[in-house]
């Protein structure tokens, strides 16, 4: 393998595995945290809807597009800071 690439790169698969755990914690976050809060966040109403009904259904599918976005945008520029990018 040629100097720089994944493979052979320890930063690269270090930075790579910091921010895997980083969206491991906030998808774990987003998939239980709001739901096990929901009934809290129930006593207050947007747009006459429960607020935990309405994170839990509606927030936690907006999380995970936003993160998964958001990943991609974050590996693409550790690709591209240690030189390992496609084009």
């Amino acid at each position: 393998m040629a100097r720089g690439t994944p493979d052979t790169s320890p930063h690269y698969w270090r930075k790579t595995s910091q921010l895997m755990m980083t969206v491991l914690v906030l998808w774990f976050f987003i998939s239980f945290g709001i739901p096990l809060a929901s009934n809290f966040l129930n006593g207050f109403v947007l747009l006459g809807i429960p607020l935990g009904y309405f994170l839990t259904a509606f927030g936690t599918l907006v999380g995970f597009v936003i993160l998964i976005f958001w990943y991609a945008h974050r590996q693409n520029r550790v690709d591209e800071d240690l030189h390992v990018a496609e084009d």
